[in-house]
């Protein structure tokens, strides 16, 4: 499985730094599994074409988006729930800097790349909206899918804003913790909105009794709120 790996990664490398050095168009398959050591038919066991050995693996990776979100629980606020799938993607860069860099600037100079990857990347934020629309009751969804659509895409352009600007940079630190701190300050501001709901107050002391009168239909994790937002009794 080692060597499988390796081979991949060595496609990729091949693949971007020949396309840096030729340009993408003038590239070919061959070519690309000569400088990595490997027969024409080594590459396409791992990829369709050479489109797919530069631009990242976001097939792998929506994949495992959709896996998270489906494992979340009930008791988790849904719009914190896509930062933290948001935070998958951003992984997939931010576990090989150099990689990511040196793709970006392919993807820059070939507008065919950028197309896809602007495609590949939109799947992301409607993997989002899909997600906050199962959380809330079946009633309520028409009502919210404007809050939906609204929050997926703040989440997806502050991923977006993030990573391209630590790309242009040159990857020159850990990108996650501007992320944590750009969607924290995104979130806050959003969390309102979309739930129409007020400020968290503090925390009722776990020894109290608390009565909540709701419709059975309410989530779960919309009653944990309510309860984190219960003022704190003398």
């Amino acid at each position: 499985m080692s060597g499988r790996r390796d081979a991949r990664r060595e496609l990729m490398s091949a693949a971007i730094s020949l396309s840096l050095a030729h340009g993408f168009e003038a590239t070919t398959v061959d070519e690309i599994a000569a400088a990595a050591g490997v027969a024409r038919r080594t590459f396409f066991r791992h990829f369709r074409a050479k489109e797919d050995a530069v631009l990242p693996d976001h097939d792998a990776c929506l994949a495992r988006v959709r896996a998270f979100l489906d494992a979340a629980s009930p008791l988790d606020a849904p719009l914190q729930l896509i930062g933290r799938a948001a935070e998958l993607v951003l992984d997939m860069y931010a576990e090989d800097p150099e990689t990511a860099v040196r793709r970006y600037e392919v993807i820059r100079q070939v507008p065919a790349l950028r197309e896809w990857e602007i495609a590949a990347t939109s799947r992301y934020q409607r993997a989002f909206v899909t997600y906050l629309n199962a959380s809330r009751p079946a009633a309520d969804r028409d009502r919210f899918r404007l809050h939906h659509e609204v929050a997926a895409s703040a989440v997806a352009a502050t991923h977006n804003h993030v990573l391209r600007t630590w790309l242009r940079a040159g990857a020159p630190d850990d990108v996650r913790p501007r992320f944590a701190a750009a969607i924290a300050e995104v979130l806050t501001a959003l969390t309102p909105w979309l739930e129409s709901g007020s400020p968290a107050a503090p925390a009722t002391p776990p020894d109290d009794i608390m009565i909540i009168l709701a419709p059975r239909t309410t989530p779960l994790w919309k009653l944990a709120e309510h309860i984190n937002a219960a003022p704190p009794q003398p």
